[in-house]
Order: structure tokens, then C-alpha cells, then sequence
């Protein structure tokens, strides 16, 4: 057996109801963990765009990549995990920030081009982006003043060059 490694798929779906759901549930059926799923709108009317992060070796990947393709609502797959890209997490951190600590904990945001986008008496928001390995390393260093929240998007992912898309279902060549 091949190993695994996490492969990353951009989906574009019709934006329909069920959709999400249909996706999930391919996964789900086929026993295939999805270790990061975001969804949202792009600049085409109708067309939501998935990132899907899950592991699989080459050829799983192209099994999973034929499935979604019989999904009705699904126009286009690629599988980006080898190709040049743009990787972004999105994460919320409240943590615990007296006016003791308070400058402390904007120094060390301001390091790492994190901002601060909530204060309260005793804490606050951080908002940060850029990889998981960046997002872990500055929760490591907030950690000692005590983190009470947490949240963190799924990867979005785009490519760096602009390559010729392949055709979606409807298109003529």
C-alpha cells in the first residue's frame, strides 16, 4: 500500500441546497476523513467554491476526484496538493490579557502581523492568517497567558499561476 499524504481538492458547485451535504456524504460512504472542509461564495454568481483537505495517496485521490465528478451538482475538481499555491487558515484567539499583560500581548501580535479586533477588561481577540504551522506557533507563544477560546476556518487555497481551467459540465471547447 501506497502511504498517504494530505491532498487538497478545490471543488466548484452549483450553490444549491444539499450540496454540502452530498459532498460530506461521498466522504462519509467511502470512509475518507476530511480534516479540513470551507466552503463559500465566489466572484460567478451560483457557484460556491469547496476546499477539501483529507488524506489520501495518488490514487485515492483520483478515486475521490472521479466520485465528486458524479455528483450533479459538482462543476469542477481539481486537486492542487502539487501545484504552486496560496495556503490561508483564518483563526480567532481570545486570550487572557490584563492591563498587566495587555502590552505584552500586543507586542507579540503585532510580530507576527496578527491584530488585536476585540478588548475587553481582561482579554482579548486576536485575528490572525497564514498557515497552520504559523497559526500553531503563535498559540504556543499566547499559551502562557492563557487561552479561553479558539477557532480556526478550514484551508482556502488558490493557485499561484494562472493556468488554463478545465472545462466545467455545460461548456463548450
Amino acid at each position: 500500500m501506497t502511504p498517504t499524504e494530505k491532498r487538497t481538492f478545490v471543488v466548484h458547485v452549483e450553490d444549491q441546497p444539499g450540496v454540502l451535504d452530498r459532498v460530506a456524504s461521498l466522504f462519509r460512504r467511502r470512509s475518507y476523513n476530511i480534516e479540513s472542509l470551507n466552503v463559500g461564495e465566489t466572484h460567478e454568481p451560483g457557484i460556491s467554491r469547496m476546499t477539501i483537505v483529507c488524506e489520501a495517496n495518488a490514487s485515492v485521490a483520483r478515486r475521490i476526484e472521479a466520485n465528486l465528478y458524479r455528483l450533479v451538482n459538482v462543476l469542477r475538481v481539481d486537486d492542487v496538493t502539487e501545484v504552486p499555491r496560496v495556503d490561508r487558515n483564518l483563526a480567532l484567539i481570545k486570550v487572557r490579557a490584563g492591563a498587566a499583560e495587555r502590552p505584552q500581548v500586543l507586542q507579540i501580535l503585532a510580530a507576527v502581523n496578527a491584530r488585536a479586533v476585540d478588548l475587553g477588561p481582561d482579554s482579548l481577540v486576536a485575528e490572525t492568517t497564514g498557515s497552520q504551522e504559523e497559526i500553531e506557533r503563535l498559540v504556543s507563544v499566547l499559551a502562557p497567558f492563557g487561552i479561553l477560546e479558539m477557532v480556526q476556518t478550514g484551508l482556502v487555497s488558490m493557485t499561484r499561476a494562472a493556468e488554463k481551467p478545465r472545462l466545467s459540465r455545460g461548456q463548450a471547447a
